[in-house]
């Protein structure tokens, strides 16, 4: 069976980098094994690191002329719509024969929200590729930490969804039993097949190697730390078997910041260490550059695994880059919606940099503030630096400036609890009664396949009930770039699937059953097509951006702008993160690099983005924590002309 190895950690800390040196190293260490390197992340980096073109199907990338490596950006809609292609008559036969609705009733419905099946497919492609005997080892490039916990617990969920189908199939039988005649086969040949690969993918993910990513930042140390807690309290099978720690500076000579950053590797190491003792801890020194293409990839490989020396010749920008970019002091922009997104890819600082906005806000004004995550992977806690739950509490001593981390599937469960008291009806009459308490249990089962991304958007519509209730302005913590536009895109989904659902449920009005969820779904309804307003009105919503000035970044905040635009999303502000000012580099050459990349980079935002409003903040050498680190936050902003 092929060796399977998760590359996981908090966005931003190079887990596409290090994944994607691995991959290559192998290849290249093993010409007659094939590897294969896959990306599940939905805002995909793979191919600028690979620097070839991907186009969410397998494809052959050279590493040697003897070592081939495939890569794999995949197409989790891609995927789905073949999964459905193969599938959708068996299923819809099932759910014809084994519920009130009928197959005309259903079939929209399966193309637009079948809970998770999009997720599913891509982790039985995984299987697929396994399965197929072609690779040796494959190696998965993951989301955020957030969503990548979730990818690891959706074969319970696909179990559910078996369950639900081997539930309908079994109608015939339970009346049968109650009437007397014939009853077909219990389960379907497909769902047996399904629970076959199901089986098969819960032992590759438990023979499954893992390996953090990681910096030295507090930040992402923090949330490492929390997430594979969270992993261990899930039951999870897969072990971890290594960390990276990226980012770590040995030889920092007489540059300040580089001592700071020094500072910081030794104390990760030692925690690092110490928490983990059965994991082998590697370490990738800062180069000062980006790690692409093939040849830097396994040159860094080989210096993060087998101890060699860093890449040496990063492809600078042209000397005349620099002088393009102009600075100029400038005020934080004011919250002048009641509904504040801060957008981004992971680890770039949007928490740092809404708790920036809310802090300001509530400097220069008397304002109610009131700050919400609603990315699965949280870190406000460590910004405020005091535990902040899902319920909102004040932070900093302010009673009106309040924080909360909301709990995402927790209120998804409480929806849920609500749609099954309503559909507990009295009894029916006659063998009525059996038939529709075979239907109140079949709709329970239902109920137990969470869609992903529906509990993030309850969460929402929480907050969107918090701001008519509240005079002041809320500021959403999102999740990192990927999820974040699922999270946008969810409200149009769900008011295409509550219409049809509604419409198929009218079909049944006479049904207490029918008409009790037809309310909860109407009232979800409401709230998507509220957020659905509001997301395109600049007087209700303001979007702001934040990156940093790094390739990688940039081109996935180039990508982030184009589907915003696709979404009637308009963002008419950007912060760009960490930048190391012009002439504060010293004789260091790792920050001598940095700067005229960096430079290069806001060079080039301008041309891009004509009417966009771009904030500078310079890089801090110490991580912004607590009322002081807010305070230094807010305190100084450059405007890029």
């Amino acid at each position: 069976m092929a060796e399977l190895t998760f590359f996981v950690g908090k966005g931003g800390v190079g887990k596409t980098t290090l994944s994607a040196a691995f991959a290559v190293q192998s290849a290249s260490r093993h010409p007659r094994k094939r590897v294969l390197l896959v990306s599940t992340d939905p805002a995909h980096s793979l191919a600028d690191v690979l620097q070839v073109k991907l186009h969410g199907s397998p494809a052959q990338v050279a590493v040697t002329s003897r070592a081939p490596l495939t890569a794999w950006e995949m197409n989790p809609a891609k995927l789905f719509a073949s999964f459905m292609r193969e599938h959708k008559p068996a299923i819809l036969k099932v759910i014809d024969q084994g519920s009130l609705f009928t197959a005309q009733e259903i079939s929209p419905l399966l193309d637009t929200a079948l809970p998770g099946m999009a997720e599913i497919a891509a982790l039985l492609a995984i299987q697929d590729a396994i399965a197929s005997g072609k690779y040796s080892r494959i190696v998965v490039d993951t989301a955020p930490f957030g969503h990548t916990l979730r990818m690891f617990s959706l074969p319970q969920q696909f179990c559910r969804l078996l369950n639900f189908l081997d539930l309908a199939a079994s109608r015939d039988k339970v009346l049968a039993a109650h009437f007397g005649g014939r009853s077909s086969p219990a389960a379907p040949s497909f769902v047996e097949q399904w629970r076959l690969k199901l089986e098969h993918l819960e032992g590759s993910f438990a023979a499954a190697k893992l390996v953090l990513v990681t910096t030295p930042e507090g930040f992402a140390l923090n949330e490492s730390m929390r997430c594979l807690s969270e992993l261990r309290a899930s039951g999870s099978k897969i072990e971890l078997s290594a960390i990276v720690l990226n980012r770590t500076i040995r030889n920092p000579g007489h540059c300040s910041r580089c001592k700071a950053g020094t500072m910081a590797s030794r104390s990760a190491q030692s925690l690092l260490r110490k928490q983990y003792e059965s994991a082998r801890l590697y370490l990738a020194e800062d180069p000062g550059f980006p790690i692409l293409g093939t040849r830097q990839l396994r040159t860094f490989a080989e210096h993060v695994f087998a101890g060699g020396p860093l890449p040496k010749k990063p492809v600078l920008p042209k000397e005349k880059a620099e002088s393009k970019v102009q600075l100029v002091r400038a005020e934080w922009p004011d919250l002048s919606a009641s509904l504040t997104f801060v957008l981004g890819k992971g680890g770039v600082g949007k928490t740092t940099i809404s708790a920036g906005l809310g802090f300001r806000a509530r400097s220069h004004s008397a304002r109610p503030v009131d700050i919400c995550s609603v990315d699965p992977a949280p870190s406000l806690d460590d910004i405020f630096q005091t535990p902040v739950g899902d319920r909102m509490q004040p932070v900093l001593g302010d009673m009106k400036f309040r924080a909360a981390e909301l709990d995402a599937a927790a209120l998804f469960k409480t929806w849920i609890a609500e749609i099954r008291s309503e559909i507990v009806t009295e009894g029916q009459v006659s063998g009525v009664h059996v038939d529709l308490a075979f239907e109140r249990r079949l709709f329970s089962e239902l109920l137990e396949i969470v869609p992903p991304g529906l509990d993030e958007v309850l969460a929402i519509f929480q907050i969107m009930e918090m701001r008519g209730q509240s005079a002041g302005a809320v500021i959403i913590d999102m999740a990192p770039t990927g999820h974040a536009l699922e999270l946008l895109r969810m409200p149009e989904r769900i008011l295409v699937w509550a219409r049809l659902l509604l419409k198929t449920l009218a079909a049944h009005r006479k049904l207490a059953l029918a008409r009790n969820a037809a309310v909860k779904i109407a009232e979800l309804e409401v709230h998507a097509r509220q957020l659905s307003r509001a997301l395109t009105s600049s007087r209700e919503v303001q979007v702001f951006a934040v990156m940093l000035p790094e390739l990688l970044p940039d081109r996935e905040t180039q990508r982030l702008f184009r589907q915003l635009q696709q979404l009637g999303v308009a963002v008419g502000t950007v912060f760009v993160n960490r930048v190391i000012l012009p002439g504060t580099a010293g004789k260091c050459r790792r920050c001598q690099i940095a700067v005229r990349l960096q430079a290069a980079i806001l060079a080039g935002q301008r041309p891009h983005y004509p009417k966009t409003t771009f904030y500078v903040l310079r890089n801090f050498e110490a991580g912004i924590a607590g009322r002081k680190g807010l305070q230094s936050l807010t305190r100084e902003l450059w405007r890029l002309n």
